[in-house]
């Protein structure tokens, strides 16, 4: 389960306070995927990243009772000057893992062929996200988290296979996505199966269809 306590979070612009969250509690059990849909500059990222433990709230306690991952698309944990190959094996050591499998996974999934075995920093947009959603799927989690949808690619193979993938995890793990966009969390696109959520204002979240959101949850 990962839960927020009376959780707040501003930062200052330059010019006013911009306030993400404002005494916001709420809780996502394991097995219950959530979608939260909001408008850009709204704080999605931010929000996301508290999840993951890469930002501290202002006040109020984030707890995680589970293992829970990076956010996809999150460059922090990986080193553009290394390959893929020697990024995947070394995180794949973090977090207690068979390197040899993580490495395998990763060609399989992302199928950058030769470039696997090139730094990062000479990777495309597409590859590097084909990257780190293929190195995120590669680990064990119960909760993953995914900032604006699926990654960028054009590679049918491999959204085909991410996809796939995705919509088995949801069978035995919790997924959850942030997005502006009402189709990322689409079942049809996504695979989303249960609540969507969206944020309407910074003390309320609203749970229902994204078309649909009547059911609502004070926090």
């Amino acid at each position: 389960m990962l839960e927020f306590n009376n959780v707040s979070k501003s930062f200052w612009t330059g010019t006013q306070r911009k306030v993400i969250l404002d005494r916001v509690s709420f809780r996502v059990e394991l097995g219950t995927s959530l979608g939260i849909l909001a408008p850009n500059g709204t704080g999605k990222t931010t929000l996301i990243k508290m999840m993951a433990g890469l930002e501290k709230p202002d006040e109020g306690v984030i707890n995680r009772y589970c293992n829970v991952s990076f956010p996809l698309g999150f460059m922090g944990g990986v080193v553009n000057r290394h390959s893929a190959q020697e990024n995947c094996r070394y995180i794949a050591k973090l977090y207690g893992l068979d390197p040899d499998y993580v490495e395998a996974y990763c060609r399989w999934l992302c199928n950058l062929d030769e470039y696997f075995n090139q730094p990062l920093g000479v990777y495309s947009s597409g590859m590097r996200a084909r990257f780190t959603f293929s190195l995120m799927l590669a680990l064990d989690f119960d909760i993953y988290l995914i900032d604006e949808g699926m990654p960028n690619s054009t590679d049918v193979s491999f959204n085909k296979k991410a996809g796939d993938i995705l919509a088995e995890r949801l069978r035995t793990t919790t997924i959850i996505i942030v997005s502006h966009q009402a189709e990322s969390t689409k079942p049809r696109q996504s695979g989303f199966r249960s609540r969507i959520a969206r944020r309407l204002k910074r003390s309320a979240v609203a749970y229902g269809a994204p078309n649909c959101p009547k059911a609502w949850l004070a926090v």
